[in-house]
């Protein structure tokens, strides 16, 4: 049966393909709205609704799921990370998710070089596993912390350093596959395929000869169509080889095994100046014979994006690169650090660079790199600011005509009215590239087909491929006859046809391709909410899915702790993109898939820093839950969470009601109710409330006899105030002994942020309409403002410029303290201190102040990734507890261990008092704010 015969009644083939599925072993299998939603779009332009979505847990489900499609005659596409950026990993029958259970390296052999995979295998598992033997794989795409090993052999990805390894298909071995006609067989060469299969093979082959030798295989990164030239005679042919690259559209990998190199010894990294980036590029041919490693190409538009990035988060600045506005980046990799600076002097001397520098400091060399890699994130948003989009963004020419290339492209550009941040493998002749093409304009379509067809001509007359690493999928397959002659695609349809003969693989690419400009993942003209603009942010480059803990980051703390697409930020994202187009998802702010793929949204913010494109789901939430719940009737732990400050403020009115509160909650019975009726989860301790506020502590306080020091305002928040107070006197010590004068606002303020978790935003606006107006009176008289509650601090940097219009400059104890003189500090030297900064700090204000201020004090401090996995209200509420102690687990509760064993009296350092909580509750240590750090080491 053919694909394209089961197109009526939709319902009843969907419910006969998810049984059959069923019945033929699969468990994880659904066709709801949500996991369809989910699934709908990958890192591309491109939206297809899939009938159902599978998620196999043993390859012998994965053989089945191709059977049941077969039989049936509907789509299968396989999909591993998403991250494809041609539309590679979308499609309209079942898509099949790898990436969740079959991901296992199954074995590294040291001696032969070589490991064994599952196709869902994550490319840095791999490496993790392959490096204690000083092997890894060769090819190593930007996104190799969450792309699996079947996308990379989907689309033959390449990476920087495919230069010095090769390619994807220079690396794979072998293949067991299943075809698209059903068969099972290990793909290696054409002697061990099925009989049938290589006959029609080799006969194909002989047939057209002359056409492979001439149009394919012409240099390093001709990726687009099918790689023919790999079934050659005289290539020693490799259907494994062959098959990389294929897209998915002719056989399903259900193993790989691979070829590992051996890691260098030592690196040394030569930047090399040049007036500009075409400039930069016609020295790559004379580059390319001192045998790098890797050789990138960047500009000043991708410098002057991270500095800007950077300046706006107050992180350290680009490092300084030599004279010019286009360099390349050119490692160098040996045995012998003194051999590899002699071979970079060498390659300076022949450069014909205006400048260079030679780094042989691993560290500074990182810091050059991660300008590209920085950059990278950052080329979603063109130069003129307005969102940049994937469809021509990896094209590649032969390297020596790379210079010739990016000049007549940027007249391309000019032409065409478009700009965007260009940076690439210039060492392979591939430019990396989004544009800021007008899709939302009325002729948008059009001008996505207008350009992309230009572009097609200019690379095609460049002897280029309009795919270097990422495959055609529906974004270029259209376009190929402007490549290739007819008889090479002619070539491709008969291949296909081999493979693949009822057309289940991968429909609509490379072959019978489906139109460029259709299905486009578009925000709706009619959508009228900024919340609407906003979710069509994410791009779906799957950032969120990749653990950054150990780097530091925080996103997405509870992908990392289910492993599900819908607790990822990207799966929320496009849930909430169906949401806002109607169809999919079609009961509004109520829509039971939006809720349920918002509910271990942590709101942690992480994603607003960590997410390339800024993606802020904690604010998303946010408005969901307002629109949501306004004018009705609210969960119960929105009323007893979210008005927390108000039941605070109620209970400290005297110590008296305050020790009455809390004997009452010390009783089983009283704690029980209070619990289920605010939907708090049983195994929470309740809260302890302080006899003695802060504010009560503070209007007994005698401020020091030499008085007369700086003003400063201390921003007393409802944790600060109501539970712990000794973290506001501990502060007021140290910034008395620093020489401050503290002042109070006048009246017992809040920012809101309770309010604002749980999406009661009108009344949060009130509470904080109020407190910034306090607040921009203090800021006038030159007096700063200094807050210890990270989240109540970010509230005024960040939700107040959404919320009031405004924001308000209030610093962390830190940011403050980097001014004064460091003999007012007291020393912390032999301190060792595991610090776990709070998420919204992460996002909005930075750790390195805090970091700087405890290194040049003498402490040794270890800055924990990750969340804390309590995150406000989120560990508290029911149903949250196994998932809150899950994300502990990512990163923090490992570290405590890991500090116990190594220092049992080191500190724990946490200004959050969630995080100070939840280290609490889990490990009964107890964690110190930085005020509580310094005021311990104060002298007396």
């Amino acid at each position: 049966m053919s694909v394209d015969s089961r197109e009526a009644e939709p319902d009843v083939v969907t419910a006969e393909l998810v049984s059959g599925l069923r019945a033929a072993g699969l468990s994880g299998v659904s066709a709801a709205p949500l996991d369809r939603a989910l699934y709908s779009s990958d890192a591309s332009l491109y939206r297809v609704v899939p009938r159902a979505v599978a998620v196999p847990r043993h390859v012998d489900e994965l053989v089945a799921a191709v059977e049941v499609c077969r039989r049936l005659g509907l789509p299968l596409t396989l999909r591993g990370a998403g991250t494809s950026i041609a539309g590679n990993a979308v499609g309209p029958g079942l898509v099949v998710d790898t990436s969740r259970h079959l991901n296992r390296v199954l074995e590294v052999d040291p001696s032969a070089h070589t490991a064994r995979v599952e196709p869902g295998c994550v490319l840095a598992t791999l490496q993790a596993a392959a490096a204690p033997y000083g092997l890894r794989f060769g090819p190593d795409p930007s996104t190799h912390n969450r792309a699996t090993l079947g996308g990379m052999i989907g689309n033959n990805a390449c990476g920087s350093r495919a230069l010095g390894y090769g390619r994807t298909a220079d690396n794979v071995l072998s293949l067991q596959v299943v075809s698209g006609a059903g068969e099972l067989f290990t793909a290696a060469d054409p002697a061990v395929a099925p009989v049938a299969l290589r006959e029609r093979i080799e006969a194909l082959v002989g047939g057209e000869l002359a056409t492979i030798r001439t149009e394919f295989g012409r240099f390093g990164r001709q990726v687009s169509g099918y790689s023919m030239e790999h079934l050659l005679p005289e290539r020693s042919p490799s259907l494994a080889r062959f098959l990389v690259g294929t897209e998915g559209s002719l056989a399903v990998v259900t193993q790989a095994h691979l070829r590992l190199v051996t890691a260098p010894v030592h690196t040394v990294l030569v930047a090399l100046g040049y007036p500009d980036m075409a400039g930069a590029a016609d020295a790559v041919p004379t580059v390319l014979g001192s045998r790098p490693v890797a050789v990138e190409g960047l500009d000043a538009r991708i410098v002057d994006a991270v500095r800007a990035q950077r300046a706006l988060r107050g992180s350290a600045s680009v490092p300084a690169l030599p004279e010019g506005s286009g360099w390349l980046l050119v490692e160098l990799g040996g045995a012998e650090v003194a051999e590899l600076t002699d071979r970079a002097r060498r390659l300076i001397a022949v450069a014909s660079a205006l400048d260079a520098r030679v780094v042989t400091d691993p560290r500074q060399a990182a810091e050059l790199w991660r300008i590209r890699e920085d950059g990278a994130g950052l080329s979603a948003q063109s130069p003129r600011g307005r969102p940049a989009h994937a469809g021509w963004e990896d094209s590649a020419v032969p390297p020596q005509r790379l210079g010739a290339y990016l000049r007549a492209f940027d007249a391309l550009l000019a032409e065409h009215d478009l700009t965007g941040i260009p940076y690439g493998h210039f060492g392979d002749g591939c430019l990396h590239i989004r544009l800021d093409l007008p899709l939302d304009a009325r002729d948008g379509r059009a001008a996505l087909r207008g350009f992309l067809t230009d572009a097609a001509r200019l690379v095609a007359e460049h002897g280029g491929s309009m795919s270097g690493e990422h495959g055609d999928g529906r974004a270029r397959s259209e376009l190929l006859p402007l490549m290739y002659s007819p008889q090479a695609l002619r070539l491709f349809d008969e291949v296909k046809r081999i493979f693949d003969p009822d057309g289940v693989l991968n429909p609509g690419v490379v072959v019978r391709p489906a139109p460029l400009d259709a299905d486009l993942r578009l925000a709706q003209p009619h959508a009228r909410s900024a919340l609407a603009r906003e979710v069509h942010r994410c791009t779906g480059v799957g950032k969120c899915r990749a653990d950054t803990t150990a780097a530091g980051g925080v996103m997405c703390p509870s992908y990392q702790a289910t492993r599900q697409e819908k607790d990822s930020t990207r799966g929320r994202a496009r849930v909430l993109q169906e949401m806002v187009n109607g169809s999919l998802v079609d009961r509004g702010w109520r829509s039971p898939e939006v809720h349920a793929a918002l509910d271990l949204c942590l709101s942690c913010k992480g994603c607003a820093s960590d997410c390339p494109i800024g993606v802020d789901m904690a604010a998303y939430k946010s408005e969901v839950l307002h629109q949501a719940y306004r004018g009705r009737l609210r969960p119960m732990d929105h009323y007893a969470l979210g008005w927390l400050p108000l039941w605070a403020r109620m209970t400290t009115a005297s110590p008296t009601v305050a020790r009455l509160a809390n004997r009452l909650l010390s009783v089983p019975a009283v704690a029980g109710a209070v619990r289920r009726a605010g939907r708090i989860d049983p195994r929470r301790a309740l809260p302890t409330f302080a006899p003695r506020t802060f504010r009560a502590w503070f209007a007994g306080h005698s401020p020091p006899q030499s008085g007369g020091g700086r003003g400063v305002l201390l921003w007393v928040d409802t944790f600060t105030n109501h539970f712990t107070p000794e973290v506001g006197v501990a502060a007021v010590r140290v910034l008395e002994a620093a020489g401050f004068s503290v002042q109070l606002t006048e009246r017992d303020e809040c920012c809101g942020l309770t309010w604002i978790s749980t999406g009661q935003r009108s009344l949060a606006r009130r509470l904080l309409t109020r407190s910034v107006e306090a607040l921009e009176g203090v800021a006038a008289q030159e007096i700063p403002i200094v807050g210890l509650e990270p989240s109540c601090t970010a509230v005024f940097r960040d939700e107040a410029a959404d919320l009031v219009g405004r924001t308000v400059r209030v610093r962390t104890l830190a940011e403050l303290l980097a001014d004064v003189e460091p003999s007012l500090l007291p020393p912390l030297d032999g301190v060792s201190a595991v610090a776990q900064p709070h998420c919204h700090q992460h996002a909005v204000m930075g750790f390195e102040a805090d970091r700087a201020l405890l290194t040049a004090s003498g402490a040794q401090v270890r800055a924990i990734g990750g969340c804390c996995g309590l995150a406000g209200n989120f560990g508290v509420v029911k149903g949250h507890y196994d998932v809150s102690v899950a994300v502990a687990e990512t990163a923090l509760l490992p570290a405590l261990r890991a500090q116990v064993d190594a220092d049992p009296d080191g500190v724990i350092l946490a200004d959050g008092f969630s995080c100070r909580t939840q280290v609490d509750q889990l490990t009964g240590r107890r964690a110190v704010h930085l005020a509580e750090l310094l005021a311990d080491h104060l002298p007396g």
